[in-house]
């Protein structure tokens, strides 16, 4: 099987979709062995921040000396980028490999009529797969959707168990309120583990708590407010935390504050259990942690951010951000969104940022909401706030009077572009005319971010 063929195999196995739930990943593990039995972990669920949080903690761990492998849920850059080990990507061979394996255990359960997994129950086993293979010392290992009943939540060996921030997201697919949502999340805590946790609500705290303490788990939430930020721009940090002083992360954002809390205590607890991990090893690891479409830079002339912020919390963080960082400066928008999240929420939280917004459809046909529906609910939003109304040329050149709405002293103009190279490409040139004032910002969904950075990465050549 060639990588082609593979990721062919596991496209086809996507149209099936998602379904919650241990018995069928636990067959499909069966047939392979189980090796995720031999395997420890670090178990990362949330709503905002798991994969900070997972970067932090896998890049400080590699550079004390272990073998880590990373299992990343949704990736940006590459497919390959789900399976990692020390930061390096599976390799096309490896990943052929592993995939025509893994898919000689699924023949065998059809076979024995037994159910067949969804694509990322497959992706899940492969990874363990190559994990043992490479015998890492430790995997970090984000959940896909929920907890208690995702995939990843096979695993047994869990040494510790992290939340990120808990907030609304998948409402009615693991729960129907924030605190039926983070009891399904806790259902990842295993006996005696560390259970660390970001800054949550009360309610939430007392879940995750509860959870902890009748499985006789340590249980340590960090504490954001004692951060004290020294330096702080759109292209990183200067920070001291607790015992760690005057560390850097090349990060941005204000969610990092959360996010590097919740690390650093993981951390912590992994020292408690043995782990020898240095101050200096900490200071490396932050330094030279990276993820891509978290507040990422993508250019200085002008400045564009790519930032996946797909909910309401995500979206009130990055709002934080660019008032922070660019408060007299002109944003321009480039939005794409999943027609089953809270765009209304993110249209209210963001627009009034804008001076124009140009909306894309997704890659993904089947669950994107289409750009004109997005242009129409930014339009509507605006609409609410007119103080005044004047006719100036649109952004495709002509001159629509009902995409120029005064918005909170700014004429915000919006349109549906044909496609995503369009969109970056009419954004870019725009926000270059006056680079020292104007700033692109692409957001909404982590999903067509890759093809916004190689749009980028190509006008600046």
């Amino acid at each position: 099987m060639t990588y082609k063929e593979a990721r062919v195999y596991l496209d086809e196995m996507s149209k099936y979709g998602s379904v919650l739930g241990l018995d069928t990943i636990r067959g499909l593990l069966r047939e392979l062995g189980n090796p995720q039995d031999d395997l420890k972990f670090i178990h990362i669920a949330g709503t905002n921040g798991k994969g900070s949080v997972l970067a932090y903690t896998s890049t400080i761990l590699s550079k004390a000396g272990y073998k880590t492998g990373r299992y990343v849920s949704p990736t940006v850059i590459s497919y390959l980028e789900k399976i990692q080990v020390d930061g390096e990507w599976i390799s096309e061979t490896e990943f052929a490999d592993i995939t025509e394996q893994v898919k000689e255990a699924i023949d065998r359960l059809k076979s024995k009529e037994q159910p067949v997994p969804t694509v990322f129950e497959t992706e899940t086993a492969m990874a363990f797969l190559y994990f043992k293979k490479k015998n890492c010392d430790l995997v970090v290992l984000e959940t896909g959707l929920g907890g208690e009943t995702d995939a990843t939540n096979i695993v047994k060996n869990t040494v510790c168990v992290a939340f990120a921030t808990i907030s609304v997201d998948h409402l009615g697919m693991i729960g129907d309120s924030l605190e039926e949502i983070a009891q399904t999340k806790s259902g990842i805590i295993k006996p005696g583990c560390k259970v660390v946790s970001a800054r949550q609500k009360e309610s939430i705290s007392k879940i995750l708590q509860e959870k902890a303490g009748s499985l006789g788990c340590a249980y340590v939430e960090a504490e954001p407010e004692l951060m004290e930020i020294e330096a702080d721009d759109y292209k990183g940090i200067t920070f001291s935390y607790k015992e760690y002083l005057h560390m850097q992360s090349q990060i941005a954002g204000e969610c990092q504050r959360e996010n590097l809390a919740a690390a650093l205590e993981v951390i912590n607890s992994l020292k408690d259990l043995g782990y020898e991990i240095t101050e200096e090893t900490v200071r490396d690891g932050i330094r030279e942690t990276r993820w891509a479409g978290r507040f990422t830079c993508l250019s200085e002339e002008p400045v564009v951010i790519v930032d996946g912020a797909h909910n309401e919390d995500a979206a009130k963080k990055l709002r934080t951000s660019l008032e922070r960082y660019f408060k007299e400066k002109e944003i321009i928008f480039i939005m794409g969104v999943f027609k089953d999240k809270e765009y209304e929420k993110i249209v209210q939280i963001l627009s009034p940022l804008a001076s124009r917004v140009y909306t894309v459809d997704l890659p993904n046909k089947e669950r994107t909401l289409p750009g004109e529906k997005l242009a129409e609910c930014i339009r509507n939003t605006a609409q609410k706030s007119i103080t005044d109304e004047k006719k100036i040329p649109d952004i495709a050149g002509g001159c629509q009077e009902e995409t120029c709405r005064k918005n909170k002293g700014k004429f915000l103009a919006v349109t549906a572009e044909k496609n995503i190279e369009e969109a970056v490409t009419k954004a870019y040139n725009y926000a270059k005319e006056d680079a020292e004032n104007r700033v692109v910002v692409a957001c909404g969904s982590l999903s067509y971010l890759s093809e916004v950075i190689q749009c980028v990465k190509d006008m600046k050549m």
